[in-house]
């Protein structure tokens, strides 16, 4: 049997994650060391795999309940390859720096069983925006695979050079910068998030690191299900990106 798809085959390498393209990441598994996964990611998977629900600690979920911010994963062990998606989105492979990174838990694919996550507090006094006040601080050593909906643009912050982007369009950023929320404009539409500048709030960034953009405003429907109305699986209702992004505010 002959087709162009025969050009889809498995990249072969011997590191731990590779991309198979843009959107498709496999993770090799050795039997020691396990991945944690966001939760339905799994596409598929080849040899001994186990995937059960990750333990949540007393302490995860009042901060969940408290603050909505929520890394809901999977833990994937045994022997073999999984191989992880999200929605078409575009997958991206970063080693985690001795200061951390920071990052809204919406954009996370997988992590390394290793690496320790807390909720923190973003300096904000509003949490209206697609980043929130809460975000997810990583740190250890070890990879994790974020997601972006389209190619990204990676930041350079230093002390002389500020950054400033659309709190909408923030992905991660280095855990030793030192981030503000600011409004750009001082009259009422800044509470519509599409209102008559169209900008609302945004982040700025001072220090030594980075910041990941992506070159969208809108996180797809992460929890659009099938059976509750035609109009989730397109993104609308409350279950569908209006409803899962409510810091995006349309009228």
């Amino acid at each position: 049997m002959q087709s162009p798809l025969f050009g889809y085959t498995e990249v072969q390498s011997q590191d731990r994650y590779v991309l198979q393209n843009p959107q498709l990441l496999r993770v090799q598994l050795g039997g020691q060391d396990d991945v944690l996964a966001r939760k339905g990611a799994m596409v598929a998977y080849q040899g001994l795999l186990e995937f059960d629900g990750e333990y949540q600690s007393r302490e995860q979920r009042r901060r969940q309940a408290r603050t909505g911010e929520n890394l809901e994963l999977m833990r994937c062990s045994g022997q073999g390859t999984v191989y992880l998606a999200n929605l078409a989105q575009y997958v991206h492979v970063m080693d985690v720096e001795p200061e951390g990174l920071t990052v809204d838990s919406s954009y996370v694919l997988a992590l390394d069983s290793s690496l320790h996550w807390e909720v923190i507090a973003v300096d904000s006094q509003f949490g209206i925006s697609g980043s929130g006040a809460y975000n997810l601080n990583i740190t250890g050593r070890g990879k994790v695979a974020l997601m972006t909906s389209g190619q990204p643009l990676v930041l350079q912050v230093t002390p002389q050079t500020y950054v400033s982007a659309d709190a909408d369009a923030v992905v991660a950023w280095s855990g030793s910068l030192r981030v503000q929320m600011q409004a750009q404009t001082s009259s009422q539409s800044v509470w519509r998030r599409r209102g008559s500048t169209g900008e609302g709030w945004e982040l700025s960034f001072m220090g030594q690191g980075y910041a990941l953009v992506q070159p969208s405003e809108l996180l797809p429907p992460q929890n659009a299900v099938v059976g509750q109305g035609l109009g989730a699986q397109y993104g609308m209702g409350r279950h569908g990106a209006y409803g899962q992004n409510q810091g995006n505010r349309f009228g």
